[in-house]
């Protein structure tokens, strides 16, 4: 067991964020109790078939626990990257109490990975467990309003992109707790930055695959073209006799059936532009790498910071 146990500036790390460690298991497990035990509830109420209204309220209810925990798991980043900006890296360099652990003949560089790493594993942790426990409740919402899996949420919390938004944060919260070294303003300029990032690639993610396209006339009798049940539709409209699309445009109720769309514009058909579920794993891959990448770059600036103030 001594060979597992943390040694040197690992164990000073560890003891002294103790608390915030305990903190973050508690949670998980407050997770996992509720989340599982309304999930249980659930199914129990279901296969018994005598309490309809115990039924929906279980359901409500687990329902109602997985928004919550939607909007943990794209606060989690922040949340992260914060407190490693912080408590973690600007409040020492604030108070000067990472001079002491210079004198135990660790170098700068020993300081900081120590930190780092011992952050980082026990953030992974608590963030696949956060995976698992929301994959839980997840397969029994996911066919239900606000948890299709492009949304927002379920998106970043059934794949691999919260695992990588969480170490890009750790990145980006090492980095700039040395440059701004206050712990309130490198919190709030790491939490920024992080949901900076995670605003634009959310923008623009549905642009890293070609979107596949249905398209048909532009009859009253055909009514709107549809995708695949369980598609993310990005875009429908009619089509010009010029081929230019007109998005958001639809057929109007008045024709007859059988009669042009737009008597008054010559428009040849119509289109809808969706990513098919399949998409899903590509579009993470892509997602994870880009912030694998910017993460490595954080590091990277990070320890050259370092260097260049304490060579």
């Amino acid at each position: 067991m001594s060979t597992l146990a943390l040694k040197g500036p690992y164990w000073v790390t560890a003891r002294q964020y103790r608390r915030a460690l305990w903190l973050t298991a508690g949670l998980v497990a407050l997770t996992l109790t509720v989340i599982g035990g309304l999930r249980i509830w659930d199914a129990q109420n279901r296969a018994s078939g005598d309490f309809p209204y115990e039924h929906r309220l279980g359901y409500d209810m687990l329902r109602g626990a997985m928004e919550q925990l939607s909007y943990g798991m794209i606060a989690l980043p922040l949340l992260v990257g914060a407190f490693v900006a912080g408590p973690l890296i600007a409040r020492e360099l604030e108070s000067g109490t990472y001079k002491l652990s210079l004198t135990q003949s660790i170098s700068p560089a020993a300081w900081l990975r120590s930190k780092l790493l011992t952050a980082t594993a026990a953030a992974l942790g608590a963030t696949l467990a956060l995976i698992a426990v929301y994959r839980l409740g997840w397969t029994r919402v996911s066919d239900s309003w606000g948890f299709h899996w492009a949304e927002r949420g379920p998106y970043e919390a059934t794949g691999t992109v919260v695992v990588a938004y969480v170490l890009l944060a750790i990145g980006i919260g090492a980095l700039v707790g040395q440059l701004v070294r206050r712990t309130l303003l490198a919190m709030a300029v790491t939490g920024g930055a992080v949901g900076l990032v995670l605003l634009i690639l959310g923008s623009v993610r549905w642009t890293f695959l070609p979107v596949e396209t249905v398209t048909g006339p532009a009859h009253r009798s055909t009514g709107a073209l549809g995708a695949p049940a369980d598609a993310l539709v990005v875009d429908q409209g009619l089509v010009h006799e010029s081929g230019r699309r007109m998005s958001g445009y639809f057929c109007s109720p008045d024709p007859a059936p059988g009669t042009a769309c737009r008597p008054d514009e010559p428009f040849t058909g119509q289109y809808t532009d969706y990513h098919p579920a399949s998409h899903f794993w590509p579009t993470q891959l892509i997602e994870t790498g880009i912030l694998l990448a910017l993460a490595a770059l954080a590091l990277f600036a990070a320890f050259r910071v370092l260097r260049a103030r304490h060579p």
